[in-house]
């Protein structure tokens, strides 16, 4: 599978998971219920997990963005090549190692 696939495919699932947590997180709370507090506590973990597929999404769109530029696997802070081997652990990597590593 071409590493386009592969975020076109991890694309469609993180958006999924993140319309299922909106869902969730949209549900009202139950008025008569006594577990308002424990419902509403359940809410901040959804949150940081919608938070964080946020970010993942945006990173794949901007990987797709570089592959339909042409800039794909292209370091994007020195213009050096990314390995094949890191594009195909993460094919959003928008960093060569080299700069990852000294972001860190």
């Amino acid at each position: 599978m071409s590493n386009k696939a592969r975020l076109e495919t991890r694309l469609a699932e993180l958006k999924d998971r993140y319309g299922r947590i909106e869902q969730d997180l949209a549900e009202p709370l139950d008025p008569d219920s006594s577990e308002q507090a424990v419902e509403t506590e359940d809410d901040v973990p959804l949150e940081g997990q919608a938070a964080l597929i946020q970010r993942e999404i945006a990173s794949v769109e901007r990987a797709l963005d570089r592959i339909a530029s042409g800039t794909y696997g292209e370091c994007v802070r020195c213009a050096e090549e990314i390995s094949p081997a890191r594009l195909e652990a993460r094919p959003e990597a928008a960093l060569c190692i080299d700069c990852a590593n000294a972001e860190q």
